[in-house]
């Protein structure tokens, strides 16, 4: 056996140094740095049992000759995971999926493994076969295509998957794997990334689908080295706030897909139900009008969505008036206050402005700029604004109303939820004259505010 040597490693970005020190000199972060023994030896690969496929070697072929059409996707039979992947998922792809623990990460992974009708390999190193079984019972108790497995070491993994032949795989989670190569303890960065390595080899070789689950730190990040999101082919993440129903499955990278696609879940006790309108739940059904409120045409990827901007102005009543948001960037909240009172005349220097987007959602489409104007001068002179219009252009430097893409999605979507009437710019090319929804073309913002408030 060869000589155990042993190492230092970042437990943040996964950077190896040759002595200890206090601070990592990549991600500037301190006492992150910790000693892991790495034993060196000839490592095996993870068809251990077939000698053939371990000397088998890779050989160029032309683009041209390569074929695609074996590489169908596999329908998840979820519609939200589905679009956040682009389709389904492509054979040999490693999604990641990363949450908040607590948030639902196990459940939706489990509810996918039961409803697939494709043999599915669960492997938990967190739960026993019998937690499991206690949560399948709420789900979908009667499938016969899922199989668990509770197992951390990897080559036994390998073993079972040699005798059973899944044909998706899934692990609950990465950080509880441990392989035999490393001796470290499992977590640690050199365990993560060995695993993944061998998780990789393996689906490249079967056109296999590896779906990982992923904790995350304290800030947000996937833990573990940050090479780790550089492997696989998919990151999602899974955002939501625990003491509220609605999750949000979002893609961070896609190599065969949009990462501007969006999946809106609800917490049940049965387990995660889809939303396929989440216009419902991103509006609040209040009856009376609010002033401070405006309905802005957005899209989420190719998914329309129609979100509810809710603003609040009032007079600052320390020294520096206050700028907050939730969902949007507030530098360009500032920006839209310096066109408003350069361009429009209001003086909203010297008040507090509050602004949220509902339903617990970021978003970074300009075409809600407008939303965002009418909700705070809304606010600022205490008018509601008709709950039956929305809102969808961007607003420029000048005080001009500009254009946005697919105008046409959105006015549709507006038209199918019932909206009366939709502002837009004076400037967008409509494919067609009519319109069950009146469209109002306005070209500044002054002409916005006349039309609004008199």
């Amino acid at each position: 056996m060869a000589k155990t040597k042993t190492t230092f490693f970042c437990q943040n970005c996964g950077s190896q140094f040759s002595k200890w020190q206090g601070q990592c000199t990549s991600c500037k972060q301190w006492n992150t740095i910790a000693e892991e023994v790495v034993q060196k030896q000839q490592k095996a690969g993870w068809d251990t049992a077939t000698e053939a496929s371990s000397k088998r070697i890779a050989k160029p072929i032309p683009v041209s000759e390569i074929s695609t059409t074996a590489e169908a996707r596999l329908n998840t039979q979820n519609q939200e995971l589905n679009r956040v992947l682009g389709g389904g998922l492509v054979p040999g792809s490693l999604t990641l999926l990363g949450g908040e623990p607590g948030i639902g990460k196990s459940t939706l992974m489990l509810q996918v493994a039961l409803q697939l009708p494709y043999k599915t390999l669960y492997v938990s190193g967190e739960e026993s076969a019998q937690q499991i079984k206690m949560r399948a019972e709420r789900i979908h108790p009667n499938s016969k295509q899922c199989f668990i497995l509770t197992e951390t070491n990897t080559q036994n993994i390998f073993r079972n998957i040699g005798e059973m032949q899944p044909d998706i795989l899934v692990i609950d989670s990465i950080q509880t794997l441990q392989t035999n190569h490393i001796e470290s303890s499992a977590g640690s960065v050199s365990q993560i990334r060995e695993c993944t390595a061998e998780l990789i080899k393996f689906a490249k070789e079967t056109a296999t689908p590896v779906i990982l689950i992923g904790h995350i730190t304290k800030d947000g990040h996937i833990a573990g080295p940050k090479i780790l999101e550089h492997m696989v082919d998919t990151v999602l993440q899974f955002e939501g706030d625990r003491n509220h129903a609605y999750r949000i499955l979002r893609a961070h990278k896609n190599r065969f897909g949009s990462t501007h696609e969006l999946g809106i879940y609800e917490m049940q006790g049965s387990g995660l139900r889809e939303v396929s309108n989440p216009s419902e739940i991103l509006i609040s059904k209040n009856e009376e009008e609010l002033s401070g409120t405006a309905i802005a045409a957005t899209l989420e990827g190719m998914r329309p969505l129609l979100i509810e901007i809710q603003a609040l102005v009032s007079t600052a009543v320390y020294g520096t008036p206050q700028r907050s948001t939730t969902g949007y960037n507030v530098k360009r909240l500032n920006m839209l206050l310096a066109v408003l009172e350069k361009r429009a005349g209001f003086k909203l220097g010297a008040k507090d402005v509050f602004l949220n987007v509902t339903g617990g959602i970021s978003v970074d489409d300009p075409a809600i700029d407008l939303a965002v104007v009418a909700a705070v001068l809304s606010s600022n002179v205490d008018i509601a604004i008709d709950k039956r219009m929305c809102f969808a252009a961007e607003i420029g430097l000048a005080g001009e109303v500009r254009p946005v893409t697919r105008i046409d999605q959105r006015i549709s979507e507006a038209e199918k939820l019932g909206f009366e009437s939709i502002i837009i710019s004076k400037y967008c090319k409509l494919p067609k004259e009519t319109y069950g929804i009146q469209v109002i073309k306005l070209a500044k913002v002054h002409d916005v505010v006349k039309y609004l408030f008199g």
